[in-house]
């Protein structure tokens, strides 16, 4: 299992007025960053239960935003930290004051959308000498809605993703995961105890067939339902996915936003469907970009069900307002990917595809599901 990155021990202690990231402890890239973050709060993520939350709630794993650092904020359990952290964990007496070797804390983690587990990041910003000395992480596969009672129960199956490794304070400790599984949950066991700032589980989408059959017609390019960014142009302010996230863009950055183009080219982006579809309607919203947003948009399909083909046009170079809601019905044939073209730079804040799977499209979605599901 390999272990992306390799900080091990003790961050130094923060030093009174500097920048508490200055000297943070990460790769420069990841092997896959480009990916969702299955268990992210706008999917649904949510951390389910914690045996210990005594300094600080579990909640804080999964929040958006990189972990803050205030030096001078203290309560009366002590510092205030920025993610969770158990209380220091002790021997049985006087004669042993250590904690057993197999003693450690725990934490459930619902995925906002279930999916194949491609890498991990347990960061530990700011947990300079209270992080945990190893950390550890089972996956299992259970109905959304499932209690801590139900996933603690005996007969769950959970596999381990991560194996008990040694990590460090004040970094983002960094896991590559190979197992062709599609999970629901996780257990983030940290060794023996400490603090934790955020997890971010990067993979891939494999949504539920029997709920998008019921569905009929659903958004065939969202991130919930299996669509994903493939490629894109620029990603300078903002990441294209931020196109396919769940309801409308809150503020400027939470949309996808390029440099300004100097050339004579134009922006661009490369989408994956659920499944082989048909789409029928088109949004694309420009919400909070307002001096930013692109001028105009084309969209195309692809076919790749059958080895490639030519991009389709379905939606001419159509001229694009700051700050609104553009919808277009569209008549396409059946496709597996999308691209849209902006001109001449700029950016979107959503991008909706509403459509049907095509009979091949359903098929092969059931059966890849079934084939994940072991």
């Amino acid at each position: 299992m390999p272990h992306v990155t390799s900080f091990t021990g003790d961050a130094k202690p923060y030093r009174e007025g500097a920048e508490p990231y200055a000297d943070y402890r990460r790769a420069e890239t990841l092997p896959f960053d480009q990916l969702v973050d299955l268990a992210d709060r706008r999917l649904g993520g949510a951390v389910v239960a914690a045996n210990d939350e005594f300094f600080a709630e579990r909640e804080n794993l999964l929040v958006p935003e990189p972990a803050v650092f205030a030096p001078e904020r203290f309560g009366h359990k002590g510092k205030i930290m920025d993610g969770w952290e158990t209380r220091r964990r002790r021997g049985v007496d006087e004669e042993t004051p250590h904690p057993e070797a197999d003693d450690h804390d725990w934490a459930l983690i619902r995925l906002g959308v279930p999916g194949l587990v491609r890498g991990l990041v347990v960061d530990t910003a700011h947990f300079r000498g209270n992080y945990p000395q190893a950390v550890s992480v089972q996956a299992t596969t259970a109905p959304a809605f499932a209690s801590a009672k139900e996933l603690l129960a005996d007969d769950v199956e959970w596999i381990e993703i991560v194996p008990r490794t040694e990590i460090g304070g004040h970094a983002a400790n960094a896991f590559s995961v190979d197992a062709e599984r599609r999970f629901t949950h996780l257990r983030l066991n940290q060794h023996p105890d400490g603090g934790v700032a955020r997890l971010r589980v990067y993979g891939e989408v494999a949504p539920d067939p029997e709920w998008l059959d019921a569905l009929g017609a659903f958004d065939l390019v969202a991130l919930e339902n299996g669509g994903a960014v493939e490629d894109a142009s620029d990603r300078f302010y903002s990441p294209p996915t931020n196109t396919i996230l769940p309801g409308r863009s809150r503020k400027m950055d939470d949309g996808w936003e390029t440099r300004r183009r100097r050339d004579k080219g134009n922006d661009w982006v490369r989408y994956r469907l659920t499944s082989q579809a048909a789409i029928r309607a088109v949004e694309i919203d420009t919400t909070y970009l307002k001096g930013n947003a692109a001028g105009w948009a084309a969209l195309f399909v692809q076919d790749q069900s059958s080895g490639g083909g030519e991009w389709t046009q379905i939606l001419p170079r159509t001229r694009l307002l700051p700050d609104t809601v553009h919808r277009f019905l569209v008549d396409t044939p059946p496709s597996t990917h999308v691209r849209i073209d902006i001109f001449p730079d700029g950016g979107i804040s959503r991008l909706r595809l509403f459509g049907s799977l095509t009979a091949d499209g359903a098929k092969a979605l059931a059966e890849r599901t079934a084939e994940l599901s072991g």
